[in-house]
């Protein structure tokens, strides 16, 4: 091999890595402006992480705000996860730069640079960045938690149970592996969240969908 072709690609090489790098900065970045807290703000509302469950999600701003408010926040978060994804695949990023992407948004969600580091569940976010990375997984996801919402009337519930199939249907559409991890991840991440909402439900006090609004 000459020196010139090692030189193309030894650049090439690091020239992914640096775009590599900036998607996932920008993931995070953009992952990490809560969409719950400014909208609040915006709209005359108190700030969610002092109200309800104290989680800055749609869930909780529709407790004690707005369905407006509530819808907005969900709208946005779920963007978080969408914008960056498709963004990266439409600059050409390879699979593990996505995969790092979608995890990264999800990340900024939780552990927010701008908020104390003090985020939400990730619920919106992580299904954004699933139907970013893979449409069909995400609209199984969508279902799920939709299905699982009409019957039983649970946020908790319904995003727990969409969130552990999620990485099921990704296996079974044969997602590459580095998708499959980032999902792994997050799905691990959002029960920790919920942990709080998983003893709720086994004692049997966990709050229904639009229940508990002053």
């Amino acid at each position: 091999m000459g020196s010139t072709t090692l030189f193309r690609i030894t650049t090439l090489a690091v020239f992914t890595m640096i775009i590599d790098g900036f998607f996932i900065l920008f993931g995070y970045i953009l992952g990490s402006v809560s969409t719950a807290i400014i909208v609040c703000r915006l709209l005359g509302l108190p700030d969610p992480r002092t109200e309800g469950s104290g989680n800055p999600g749609a869930t909780n701003v529709l407790r004690f705000g707005s369905k407006k408010a509530a819808a907005i926040t969900l709208g946005g978060d779920f963007l978080k996860g969408v914008i960056p994804v498709l963004l990266a695949k439409f600059a050409g990023v390879g699979e593990i730069g996505l995969a790092g992407t979608a995890l990264a948004a999800f990340l900024g969600h939780l552990y927010p640079v701008f908020f104390g580091f003090q985020g939400g569940k990730g619920v919106a976010t992580s299904l954004g960045v699933i139907l970013a990375l893979s449409p069909w997984v995400g609209l199984l996801v969508l279902a799920t938690w939709i299905v699982m919402a009409v019957t039983v009337r649970i946020s908790s519930l319904s995003a727990l149970t969409a969130a552990v199939l999620a990485p099921l249907y990704g296996w079974s559409l044969q997602l590459p592996y580095s998708y499959e991890v980032a999902i792994l991840i997050m799905v691990l991440l959002l029960v920790w969240r919920h942990r709080s909402n998983i003893h709720n439900l086994l004692a049997g006090t966990e709050g229904k969908i639009g229940a508990g609004k002053k």
